[in-house]
């Protein structure tokens, strides 16, 4: 009987070590979670969100990030309830593996977006000028850098 005890105290001693041998090497590629709180802004990666982006044609030169977002609840460490909107059809629920804090972005690099007439229910801008002309396989393509209201013109 005695015996049988004494092999078990090893075995379990054996099986302790191993424990912390695994967890050593495990925790050298494991990187810190960033602790959110509720409020906080965060970006939403648009990695998952495939079917979300269906209008954009080319994958490489849409946003890496949406957003801001803010969070709502923390579910757990590793997963927050986001205030989404009603056109993202995903669950409220993700991972901070696919989100990122939301950094203010200095005045001067904001995108001026500029302003838009509504000529018969919808939205429509009137150009200044044309910058540049290019012909590709017989078309023209024209690109246009300015905008003006319509009252301006």
């Amino acid at each position: 009987m005695e015996k049988i005890k004494e092999i078990q105290e090893e075995t379990k001693a054996a099986l302790g070590k191993a424990q912390e041998n695994m967890k050593k090497y495990v925790d050298r590629r494991r990187s810190k979670v960033d602790e959110y709180k509720v409020g906080d802004l965060v970006m939403l990666s648009t990695k998952n969100l495939k079917y979300q982006m269906v209008g954009r044609r080319i994958e490489k030169l849409t946003e890496r990030f949406v957003g801001p977002y803010k969070i709502q609840k923390i579910v757990l460490l590793n997963a927050v309830k986001l205030e989404l909107l009603n056109i993202v059809k995903i669950h409220l629920v993700v991972n901070v593996s696919g989100i990122q804090y939301y950094v203010e972005q200095v005045e001067e690099q904001r995108k001026k977006q500029p302003a838009s007439v509504i000529i018969e229910g919808e939205e429509e801008w009137k150009i200044e000028r044309i910058l540049n002309k290019q012909k590709i396989r017989g078309k023209n393509l024209q690109q246009s850098q300015t905008f003006e209201k319509e009252e301006k013109i």
